[in-house]
């Protein structure tokens, strides 16, 4: 049966969520998002969220998902002083990574809260493994945690990502938390995996955090409907059959806990697999879910 999995950041609180937004604490700043998946109204007044709030992103689209980074943005408007980066800690059993965060002109930060639960399902992975640098790719990968918890696990870490800035923070978080020799790839997803297969490559962890829709380098249309077959096929083929392990997330509206695994089912063999939904608590005592997982070893 689907699983529900929700593990916070120690710098990071969800306030509370309702009407298309989100109020959040990264750090010591205070920020309000849009949220689509927040259909219920705020617990909290407007007058409390007003006074928390250092920084206000609106979308002309309420129902808009910011992070498919969707036209119509109208932007950061700001309620309180604040800087123009900042660093939050990260957590991993041996001890904490560091994060830059910033606001992007698409409502970015540079994390995604919830994805600490499959960073720790990754660095948990490498080290119960015990492959001697073991190699791992990280696809739509962000600004590099799955890739930080990688590298700190002992992992050759390939880091892909379509969009440069993106790669530019990863290099930088890695930087911050002085390690080295991650690989840094801008690149088109498929094209690359394409490649891989040709090339023979073969890899004992695959991550894939794909978006609804987006854009490659060269103007590569992506679409998650259209293109999440194909990829998964891709990687069946480059994923090694034993002492890997392999992570799927997707935030997309339509997708259930069940859909993703059944897509996994499709195209792989395993032998412990897990699925289920993210969620971030509250301090208002509501559970916002923020997309649905499927995992396995082998």
């Amino acid at each position: 049966m689907p699983s529900t999995e929700n593990f916070q950041l120690p710098d990071y609180q969800l306030i509370d969520c309702g009407n298309f937004e989100k109020i959040e604490r990264f750090g010591p700043y205070y920020l309000i998002r849009p949220e689509s998946q927040a259909l219920w109204n705020k617990r909290l007044d407007e007058k409390q969220w007003k006074e928390l709030a250092h920084a206000h992103f609106r979308c002309e689209q309420k129902k808009s998902s910011y992070r498919s980074a969707e036209p119509g943005n109208e932007g950061w408007s700001y309620t309180k002083k604040m800087p123009d980066s900042w660093i939050i800690s990260c957590p991993l059993p041996q001890g904490n990574f560091k994060m830059k965060l910033s606001l992007s002109s698409f409502g970015h930060v540079g994390i995604f809260p919830e994805q600490v639960s499959n960073w720790l399902y990754i660095y948990d992975s490498i080290i119960k493994n015990k492959i001697k640098s073991p190699r791992i790719l990280n696809a739509f990968a962000y600004t590099g945690g799955a890739s930080l918890a990688a590298r700190i696990a002992g992992a050759e870490v390939t880091h892909l990502d379509a969009v440069k800035q993106l790669i530019s923070r990863g290099r930088e978080n890695m930087q911050l938390n002085k390690l080295d020799d991650i690989r840094w790839i801008v690149d088109d997803a498929l094209k690359f995996l394409k490649r891989e297969v040709k090339r023979g490559k073969t890899y004992n962890g695959i991550i894939l955090d794909p978006p609804a829709y987006g854009n490659g380098p060269k103007g590569e249309r992506w679409i998650l409907d259209e293109g999440i077959n194909e990829l998964l096929t891709l990687c069946s083929k480059i994923i090694e059959p034993v002492g890997s392990f392999f992570v799927l997330n997707l935030y997309s509206q339509g997708y259930s806990p069940l859909i993703a695994s059944n897509l996994v089912e499709s195209h792989f063999m395993f032998r412990d697999k897990e699925f289920g939904e993210l969620y971030l608590s509250s301090e208002s005592d509501i559970n916002l879910p923020q997309g649905v997982f499927v995992r396995f070893r082998n």
